[in-house]
């Protein structure tokens, strides 16, 4: 596995080694071991799995203490714009956000570390995004940004978006009171 890290630190992409041939392809999709070594860590109790069309818009999502959670995640069929976004007080780059295209194709996945919302865009129809998760779904702990908050100026790549009516009424950053 290929580690790249970013000026946002704790956000870590992982680029596994495929092993292709005529029958298809093969990947190792998680080792802790080699994670750990990368300063990729947490107990990984849930996985989820969505299923998206071009254009929709998820997000922007997290879910607070005591149930905060750190994510790795990844598509296996078709591609989005994976955004994240600094939510750590403390954090010299709070409110900054970052975005990765994640491809099945490709392989690759992000470790989202606790502290940051998250959210995504498919770019394909029957886009099929996995999360694993550090903790378990707590609707009580929800949390969240609103999508298309100017101050965090998101080029989410879609006009016309499908977004949920629960995400079209999150919080500005200018309204937020980080719990992290």
């Amino acid at each position: 596995m290929e580690f790249t890290y970013f000026d946002i630190p704790g956000v870590v992409e992982i680029q596994p080694r495929v092993f292709g041939d005529a029958r298809g392809a093969f990947f190792e999709s998680f080792s802790a071991e080699k994670m750990a070594a990368a300063g990729i860590v947490g107990n990984w109790v849930q996985d989820n799995q969505s299923r998206s069309d071009r254009g929709v818009v998820r997000g922007l999502h997290f879910q607070q203490p005591p149930h905060a959670q750190a994510k790795l995640v990844r598509v296996a069929a078709g591609r989005a714009l994976d955004v994240i976004v600094d939510i750590r007080r403390d954090s010299p780059t709070y409110g900054q956000h970052l975005s990765v295209v994640l491809d099945a194709e490709r392989f690759n996945m992000l470790y989202v570390p606790v502290g940051f919302a998250h959210g995504f865009t498919a770019l394909e129809d029957g886009t099929l995004f996995l999360y694993k998760c550090t903790d378990y779904y707590a609707p009580h702990s929800e949390g969240g940004l609103l999508w298309n908050d100017p101050a965090l100026n998101i080029d989410w790549g879609v006009s016309n978006p499908t977004i949920s009516a629960k995400d079209q009424v999150l919080p500005s950053l200018a309204d937020f009171n980080s719990p992290f």
